[in-house]
């Protein structure tokens, strides 16, 4: 269980305090309600870019990452489709240097030409590596808009292209930052040997100061239901050929949502998972094969992704899925135990690091209530062998899925 105390500043800030006094350390988790899923068709990549940005210098702070680091910290931060966080981890006696460099970043980013071409450099840069030049690095574009036709989940969190990352301007940065850098849009977290008072002490002195927007409603368009099968190809140059499957369901916010994260885990999670069983050690298939929710806030994915065995067709591997799904419609109460105690113990040993308690707090408190990482665990202990037999039966259809076939090269069109 992770024991926190909550409250709010004048100007919205949301404040989650976990003590544990057993360690000298404490981390802190700013997480912003934004990302990819906010910017507009021209301008994508902008969320994540300004990630880069924020570490580009503020107004009293010229290089955030030495302050940090001569304080005794580590830190880093990252951005998805719906949120972007920032995190770090310090001893406790010198948690204030935190709360100056967070918020004078928050208050006053320093908005330079430099910075903005030096980080507009870095993300192009891994743009280039990670998602042009390396195997299977467009995988993510391709199946982003396969999956989503109206939804801005409809291009990656990197950004639909380099080109629109190049011609980001002071302007269009300025304008991202006022729209979402600002206390009502924020969540504020520390975990570790820090107590409530005190946190209130140094909110009062760094955060509460900051003046602040009330927050903006969100308008997306919803994602259509789907009614049809729809499969694509694409053939590169790759070592080994690829199925990529994906199903329709509802956000992480959903009542249902831990239907589908249950489901999966029956496919694919360790050894006793029936894909890796029947499809890779079995039948020899693939060489790995695995199941996965994304967990977006908004409409969502059930992936399936298969690398294939050479000789194995694509079209043979896409039907040894399909007979897969179909069997679950009968799961054992084995199964559902095995899954059960699996989450629960991941759960127990995600909540022993202080990062990582501070994470699921600001996380969970993003999806509606902090608490209810604290009843994860019985959420699951409720769920029937029925429940996730009915999901199944009503998700793994040929019209609410989306086929990718990611053919290398060598094999032809077999």
């Amino acid at each position: 269980m992770i024991a926190f105390d909550r409250f709010v500043l004048a100007n919205g800030l949301k404040v989650l305090v976990n003590t544990d006094m057993s360690t000298p350390l404490v981390s802190m988790v700013v997480l912003y309600d934004v990302g990819s899923k906010d910017e507009d068709e021209e301008h994508t990549g902008f969320a994540h870019l300004f990630e880069h940005l924020m570490f580009g210098g503020s107004l009293h702070i010229a290089n955030f990452d030495e302050a940090l680091q001569l304080a005794g910290g580590s830190n880093n931060a990252y951005t998805t489709c719906d949120l972007t966080c920032y995190y770090c981890t310090l001893p406790a006696v010198n948690i204030e240097t935190a709360f100056w460099l967070e918020s004078d970043r928050m208050l006053s980013l320093a908005f330079t030409p430099k910075s903005l071409e030096v980080q507009r450099s870095v993300v192009i840069e891994e743009f280039k590596e990670h998602y042009l030049n390396a195997p299977y690095g467009d995988i993510y574009h391709l199946v982003q808009a396969l999956n989503y036709k109206q939804h801005p989940y409809r291009w990656p969190t990197i950004g639909r292209n380099v080109e629109q990352i190049e011609r980001a301007t002071m302007e269009d940065v300025r304008a991202f930052f006022a729209a979402h850098y600002y206390p009502a849009n924020a969540i504020l977290v520390l975990s570790g040997g820090i107590t409530t008072e005190q946190v209130r002490t140094l909110c009062d002195k760094w955060f509460a100061p900051i003046p602040s927007p009330a927050k903006s409603p969100r308008l997306l368009p919803e994602e259509p239901r789907r009614t049809e099968y729809v499969r694509e190809e694409v053939e590169r140059d790759v070592p080994t050929s690829l199925l990529y499957m994906s199903f329709q369901m509802p956000g992480r916010r959903h009542k249902d949502y831990v239907l589908y994260d249950m489901l999966t885990d029956i496919l694919s999670l360790g050894r006793g998972g029936r894909f890796n069983a029947e499809l890779v050690r079995k039948q020899g298939l693939f060489s790995s094969v695995d199941a996965s929710v994304d967990g977006t806030i908004e409409t969502g994915l059930v992936v399936i992704t298969g690398m294939l065995m050479e000789g194995v067709s694509l079209q043979e591997a896409e039907e040894a899925v399909w007979k897969e799904l179909a069997r679950l419609a009968h799961i054992s109460a084995e199964e559902l135990l095995r899954v059960q105690n699996l989450f629960e113990t991941d759960a127990l040993y995600q909540e022993i690091r202080t990062a990582r308690r501070a994470e699921l707090l600001a996380e969970y408190e993003l999806y509606g209530d902090a608490s209810a990482v604290n009843s994860r665990v019985q959420e699951r202990a409720k769920i029937t062998t029925q429940m996730l037999e009915e999901c199944a039966n009503a998700t793994f259809t040929r019209e609410n899925c989306r086929t990718l076939y990611y053919r290398a090269k060598q094999e032809g069109r077999a």
